[in-house]
């Protein structure tokens, strides 16, 4: 049985101890050591990493009582130096002891239970049983666990029996009956919990929520603590101040331009419409006026196939012949109908662009299509002007 020293304290970073096991299995080499800091995956915290003889430590499992270090290679000699990443290991101590302030607020101001806790790379979620929270909400469970965080409640871990756990006002009933590890925020909660913590609320530094969301019946909430909060308070002032740099206003203003700039922005898109269907219809003209025989087509350098749709079916209208629209650029094809036609469009392409590489398909009047290359297009588009001419 491996003695666990990250429950003796969670400050443990450097240690010599035996080797006590090497095991090797199909996804690599795992050692077990006489005592260990390391702490492995569980209650929702990642496991620890480091180094031991300078070899990295690759992942740190439990199974049963043993703890498995995943290395690259095997140390040397039957004892060994190790050393535990700090950055990250104090990292996960913030935000382990951040959930359970956070989780204690929730329950305190809202009667929401944590249902779960994830603490990724990039942040860390609680999921809580209650929908619906409001901004309001939200802004008082961050100011009341920032609150807590000032007030700088010390956080003690301990063990205790099933006897002594069963008078404790715990937040739910631990799963295991024996060795009971307890966790106690000074006037807050006590929980049941294996996880590493600080030794203060001061030490988790600032609890930051980013947001909120539905999820499978509960909401999911968004936090980060310490230097990741830090990290995410200075990247949204670096964005603030290119906004305000942008729009040459003061970061007060900042929303108020956006909406004006907004509102522009639709008065544009309007405008260009307008233009864009004048456009349109003058070029239709124009095609319809110098079009023979049963199929009107034309190859654009370059437009997107909304409007190639859109000019097709004007197109199409203007009697019964067949349209056929390409952007070489976009390596889009259109073909178009106005129901008058024995072709259907949409079977004409299902039938050859399997043999042209294209992929696309349509309805009796309207059809595209996409091709991996200009000459695969092409080839399309010439097999259908024979086709349909």
């Amino acid at each position: 049985m491996t003695k666990k020293l990250y429950y003796d304290s969670a400050y443990t970073t450097e240690w010599q101890t035996g080797i006590s096991q090497v095991l090797e299995r199909e996804d690599g080499l795992y050692i077990t050591l006489e005592e260990t800091a390391y702490y492995p995956h569980g209650g929702g915290q990642p496991c620890d990493l480091g180094w031991i003889n300078e070899i990295p430590v690759l992942d740190v499992i439990l199974e049963g009582n043993a703890v498995l270090h995943k290395l690259e290679r095997q140390p040397e000699g039957e004892r060994v130096s190790c050393r535990v990443d700090w950055k990250r290991r104090f990292d996960h101590m913030k935000h382990h002891s951040g959930q359970h302030l956070l989780s204690a607020v929730c329950l305190n101001l809202l009667d929401a239970l944590t249902v779960s806790f994830h603490l990724g790379d990039d942040y860390a979620t609680i999921d809580i049983d209650k929908l619906d929270l409001t901004n309001e909400q939200l802004t008082a469970i961050e100011c009341e666990a920032n609150r807590l965080i000032y007030l700088n409640r010390s956080i003690d871990s301990y063990f205790v029996t099933n006897e002594e756990a069963a008078h404790l006002p715990l937040v739910k009933q631990p799963k295991v009956t024996e060795n009971i590890r307890i966790v106690e925020i000074a006037g807050v909660e006590y929980n049941a919990c294996g996880g590493t913590h600080v030794t203060s609320t001061g030490e988790i530094g600032i609890i930051k929520l980013l947001k909120s969301e539905k999820q499978k019946g509960n909401t999911r909430i968004y936090f980060k603590c310490g230097y990741r909060a830090l990290e995410e308070f200075n990247a949204s002032m670096q964005i603030l101040a290119s906004l305000s740099t942008k729009f040459n206003t003061g970061r007060d203003e900042i929303l108020d331009r956006l909406e004006k700039w907004e509102h522009e922005h639709k008065q544009l898109q309007l405008e260009l419409a307008a233009v864009k269907a004048e456009n349109d219809s003058y070029f239709a003209q124009k095609l319809l006026s110098g079009a023979e025989g049963s199929l009107i087509m034309h190859v654009f350098e370059n437009k997107p196939m909304k409007d190639m749709q859109t000019l097709a079916v004007k197109l199409s209208e203007g009697g019964g012949r067949y349209v056929l629209l390409a952007s070489e650029q976009e390596h889009k094809v259109v073909l178009a109908q106005n129901g008058n036609q024995e072709l259907s469009c949409g079977a004409y392409f299902k039938e050859n662009l399997g043999t042209y590489h294209g992929k696309g398909g349509g309805s009796d009047k309207l059809a595209q299509a996409g091709f991996p290359s200009w000459d695969d297009a092409a080839a399309f588009i010439e097999f259908t002007r024979q086709s349909l001419s």
